[in-house]
């Protein structure tokens, strides 16, 4: 694929105009979101960025980049057109969340907001702890970065089960069972984990009837926002059907001021920052896609199937 002329724009286009020096066979044009234009995309045949502006359209666009992980923004309620071709970014964004799960799994079972109350009350209260080797963990998307996850995991000597479309084995996931059969792995689960991406299917997929096969289990997205019901999430928390919701993501960013979320005793909410793209990720990424491209590869590495969402 023969691209020429390359907008680039997202919180990161600053550092990234050193790709206009490595990249000597291309024109670049680096903007802040704001500054784009209609008439941007009837001039650039690619686009790089986490997310559409507002004056998105495919223009003469034959190559759109994700600096995220995701590509929902891109996908999600959008009709793609056929001959554009969609990359994301590929980097240590299993890791990442595997570390940001971990941190909050142990301190739940290390009892730290119990002890930090203790200390406060200047009370003595020796307690035994749970050990990982007797946590069961739920992991609901089983591609890079859930098998990422359950890796960490299972080291610890977690059981980790996962929830796909297709059901198939993978590795480091002691069960994988498809989406209908999920319930019968929530009643038992210790913790439940949503690495999904947003699709049609997955939107709205966490409900009331999915969080009441819930007993008592702590909650962790680190997928997307609108997999979730908020409404009904609030609602198993209150019932206990949840003990405990980690959120990194949410159905709107920033979350509004006035959502009840942030005050929510049994709610820790992070601002979508358990993996974070960094510069050196995405000049990579970038690079390897442009190389692949300019030889002519037939498939290009970090590709997305638009019509799986992923």
């Amino acid at each position: 694929m023969d691209i020429q002329k390359i907008l680039v724009t997202g919180r990161m286009f600053k550092e990234l105009e050193k790709l206009a020096l490595l990249d000597t066979k291309r024109e670049y044009l680096f903007l802040p979101e704001a500054e784009v234009r209609s008439n941007h995309f009837d001039w650039a045949d690619g686009y790089v960025a986490f997310k559409p502006t507002e004056s998105f359209h495919f223009g003469k666009l034959r190559w759109v980049h994700a600096l995220g992980a995701g590509v929902d923004a891109f996908l999600h309620n959008r009709e793609w057109k056929k001959d554009v071709l969609l990359t994301r970014t590929v980097g240590s964004f299993g890791a990442k969340i595997g570390q940001y799960c971990l941190s909050y799994i142990l301190a739940d079972v290390q009892h730290h907001q119990k002890f930090q109350q203790y200390q406060t009350e200047r009370h003595w209260q020796p307690s035994q702890q749970q050990l990982l080797q007797q946590l069961r963990i739920v992991i609901f998307g089983t591609g890079t970065i859930g098998m990422e996850v359950a890796k960490m995991l299972q080291t610890f000597g977690v059981t980790v089960y996962g929830v796909s479309r297709s059901g198939a084995s993978i590795a480091h996931f002691d069960r994988v069972v498809q989406l209908k059969d999920a319930n019968s792995l929530l009643a038992e689960a210790d913790w439940v984990i949503n690495t999904l991406p947003l699709t049609p299917m997955t939107d709205k997929l966490f409900d009331k009837h999915l969080f009441s096969c819930m007993q008592g289990a702590g909650f962790i997205n680190v997928g997307r926002g609108a997999s979730v019901d908020e409404t009904a999430l609030l609602e198993a928390v209150d019932r206990g059907q949840i003990r405990r919701a980690v959120l990194d993501v949410f159905q709107e960013e920033p979350l509004p001021a006035e959502s009840p979320l942030w005050s929510h005793p049994n709610v820790t909410i992070t601002p979508h920052i358990s993996a974070v793209t960094g510069v050196d990720e995405a000049m990579n990424g970038l690079l390897a896609v442009l190389e692949d491209m300019d030889n002519g590869h037939e498939r290009v590495r970090h590709s997305v199937d638009v019509s799986r969402g992923y």
